[in-house]
């Protein structure tokens, strides 16, 4: 049981960022009908970004508290992928809206891999450790074990997904992303901006993604400039798996995802007598998945056109 309640615990954790980084998916796709590829490298922005700011705090003001740092890191991070996405957008997809899917699909690889290299030319090629700000002293939950720094990631997240419904239901411009995203055409005759929603929607994407980013780093002690590849790819599939377009659906897939995956790597040995380790934890998302969008293409929440965002 002690296991079990810990493999959940991480499971939150890890399925929390992974719900921030699928929103900034889902919500481009409910306006634009595409998929952003190079969402996962904005998060590594914002993970080099906070190292970064984070080094420079250690050294100035040392013994200012843990969490104070982390939120200033966090700010920092978030304009900065805010700047990078909506120039992405103006840049690279702007120009493209009209044009067959598979042209925009490629040139978002194509920004991924400008990105990395912009970040290696900077950050260096190496794994970089991540300044260890919050105590170490974890806190106990029965048998089981959770950081402070994961405490904080839980909140942080809750309070931003809390935030994006609020502004999505009860805001003017989250009515005129709705409307921009079940019609552009008739909400653009009742006086919607749409290139102002599109760029406020890629703006809200990279601030999630600048928090996860950060908090990813802060929780694995380390980052680097190919570090976004694999929680962008997994957060995506999160994204489907919830029912991409759907705000709701991508934070329901992103905590599935990341309870499946942990509760896959701690019992994984035991399924298959010791043949599989951890690191082979990925297999069970990917299984469930495909299982899930065979069974329901739509995904779980399907894609319910009034919640788009």
């Amino acid at each position: 049981m002690d296991i079990l309640i810990q493999q959940i615990i991480n499971g939150l954790v890890l399925g929390s960022m992974y719900a921030l980084i699928a929103l900034g998916y889902t919500m481009v796709y409910g306006v634009l009908s595409l998929i952003n590829f190079a969402h996962g490298e904005v998060l590594m922005i914002g993970a080099m970004v906070g190292l970064t700011v984070l080094k420079m705090i250690q050294t100035a003001a040392p013994d200012m508290p843990g969490i104070f740092k982390l939120v200033i890191a966090i700010a920092a991070a978030i304009p900065v992928c805010v700047i990078v996405n909506v120039l992405i957008e103006r840049v690279a997809y702007r120009r493209l809206r009209n044009a067959p899917r598979l042209a925009p699909l490629i040139t978002a690889i194509g920004i991924g891999i400008l990105l990395q290299t912009f970040a290696m030319m900077i950050w260096g090629r190496s794994p970089l450790p991540f300044p260890q700000v919050m105590p170490s002293e974890p806190i106990h939950i029965g048998g089981a074990l959770i950081s402070q720094t994961q405490v904080m990631l839980l909140a942080l997240a809750a309070v931003a997904m809390v935030g994006l419904v609020f502004l999505v239901e009860k805001t003017k411009m989250g009515r005129a992303m709705r409307a921009t995203s079940e019609n552009p055409r008739v909400a653009g005759l009742m006086g919607v901006d749409a290139n102002k929603v599109i760029v406020a929607t890629f703006a809200i994407g990279a601030a999630l993604a600048a928090v996860a980013g950060v908090m990813w780093g802060a929780n694995y002690s380390s980052a680097q400039f190919a570090m976004g590849f694999l929680p962008g790819l997994k957060a995506f599939s999160a994204a489907v798996l919830g029912g991409i377009g759907n705000i709701y659906g991508a934070m329901l897939g992103g905590i599935l995802l990341g309870v499946i995956e942990s509760l896959g790597a701690g019992y994984i040995g035991d399924l298959t007598g010791g043949f599989l380790g951890s690191h082979y934890q990925d297999i069970f998302a990917f299984i469930v998945l495909i299982i899930v969008l065979t069974l329901r293409p739509s995904g779980i929440m399907g894609e319910r056109v009034a919640d788009r965002a």
